[in-house]
């Protein structure tokens, strides 16, 4: 009986082993669109995310993902001639764990699909690159929020869309009527911002400051930037530089523009001293980890103005494995430079 019962167990174990290894987990993106366009007005693309696996998928709603409409930084556009567009858009603050634990994400049973369309011309300005025949491609990967409750990264296929582009190169963005340093912010809004302001400068203070005693490595330095060299080292100082010396009580906060749930803050690099704060920056401790107060240096380290720092890696994990294995990435990675100023937990 006992042989019986063993026997049973282990058949039932391999069936569930079988199964569970036969699953499998696929994304595909289709882009469609107009075949040309006489301005960049015009130019809206479709994009289709089907789940072509046999795996229901909780897909989390990235915003430099085509899930998202906000005009990130989603779309690799070149010509013949590998020419690209400059992009305009947006560079933000988003924590995976931070969405899939506010379940900001998109269920996908199999076969089944999303439509989102996307209004290039608020992202990309064509001007210099020129009037031509445009390969689009989006960024394949996507983040899924496993049963466990953890996060994977499945990078999608995708077929991509051409269009012929012509006449306006570029479109204006509306200009925000600036007043004082605050949009839309109530009162008790004001008083978060003004403290969270103080604890930025604090923080970017602090990282200069660190940051220039170095002359070799240290925990804390090769843990978000890499392996110490000179040229790197010295990116690091000249950003810190730029984000202590532009105070962050001269900048202008909006607090009306992104109802983005699962998004911190954002800013347009170019349009130097205007960060618009959403949702999760409410919610975020003022000091700490992924705190208000570390946001703001993260969108500060955005901006043009001050070494414009781009979005490569989100998170405490993701940013140390950027730092072991791309420090020349890690340094223009805006996270990296929030960790490294909000130094929680402290490292030497």
């Amino acid at each position: 009986m006992m042989q019986s019962r063993s026997l049973r167990a282990a058949f039932l174990a391999l069936i569930v082993f079988v199964v569970s290894t036969s699953a499998t987990r696929s994304l595909s993106v289709t882009l469609t669109g107009p075949e040309a366009v006489n301005s960049v007005k015009h130019l809206r693309i479709i994009a289709t995310v089907t789940n072509t696996g046999d795996e229901t998928l909780k897909v989390l709603n990235d915003p430099r993902g085509p899930l998202n409409k906000l005009p990130t930084d989603t779309f690799v556009i070149t010509d013949a001639k590998n020419t690209q567009p400059s992009f305009t858009g947006i560079k933000l603050k988003y924590v995976p764990k931070t969405a899939a634990a506010l379940e900001r994400y998109i269920i996908l049973a199999p076969g089944e699909s999303v439509v989102v369309e996307h209004d290039l011309g608020i992202a990309y300005n064509f001007t210099a690159a020129g009037p031509a025949i445009y390969d689009i491609h989006t960024r394949n990967p996507f983040y899924i929020v496993n049963p466990d409750s953890t996060i994977s990264t499945l990078l999608a296929s995708v077929h991509s869309h051409a269009t012929k582009i012509s006449g306006k190169l570029a479109v204006a963005r509306p200009a925000l009527v600036k007043r004082a340093n605050y949009n839309g912010c109530s009162a008790s809004q004001k008083t978060l911002i003004s403290a969270a302001a103080l604890v930025a400068q604090d923080y970017a203070a602090g990282a200069l400051t660190y940051a220039k005693s170095l002359t070799s490595s240290t925990t804390r330095y090769t843990t978000w930037f890499g392996a110490y060299n000179t040229a790197r080292h010295s990116t690091v100082v000249s950003h810190f530089s730029a984000i202590n010396d532009n105070r962050f009580s001269s900048y202008t906060f909006d607090c009306s523009t992104c109802n983005e749930a699962d998004t911190f803050a954002y800013v347009y690099p170019d349009d130097y001293g205007t960060i618009y704060l959403c949702d999760v920056f409410w919610q975020a401790p003022m000091m700490g980890e992924n705190s208000k107060g570390g946001t703001l240096v993260h969108e500060a380290s955005h901006f043009t103005k001050n070494g414009g720092t781009d979005d490569h890696a989100y998170g405490h994990t993701a940013c140390q494995s950027l730092a072991r294995n791309a420090p020349d990435t890690a340094v223009d990675n805006a996270d990296s430079h929030e960790y490294f100023a909000e130094n929680d937990p402290p490292l030497p």
